[in-house]
């Protein structure tokens, strides 16, 4: 079941051959926590290669795609190089640069305006 406050749908551009030669495209990745920087950065294979984070980071986030509900860094490996683009792309977007509104009253005509909140920062 889809969490819409934590877990977020995706598809792939090209997507990763899983059982049966299956490609699998869509996934649900959710949103990452403290203790999935920790185990990143206890990882042995990142501490030998810091690059590699970057997979321990996806195969903890992305609970399923396609039919794989078990991805690990090594599975990850055979991603293409626009697919890792992308997932790096949309772990940031739903863990740094998610969009923020309130609703707010026109002082002038009263009208009901949903805008966007803007942190300190960010551009």
């Amino acid at each position: 079941m889809l969490n819409e406050m934590t877990e977020f749908k995706f598809t792939l551009p090209h997507g990763l051959v899983g059982d049966n030669e299956t490609i699998c495209r869509q996934g649900i990745m959710r949103l990452a926590t403290a203790r999935d920087e920790i185990k990143v950065q206890n990882d042995l294979r990142v501490k030998e290669n810091p690059a590699y984070g970057v997979l321990v980071y996806l195969s903890l986030v992305i609970t399923q795609l396609g039919n794989i509900s078990n991805l690990t860094p090594k599975l990850l490996e055979n991603l293409s190089v626009l697919d890792l683009a992308y997932l790096r792309e949309f772990y940031n977007h739903i863990n740094q640069h998610r969009e923020a509104h309130i609703s707010l009253q026109c002082p002038h005509c009263q009208q009901q305006l949903k805008v966007e909140l803007v942190l300190a920062g960010e551009s």
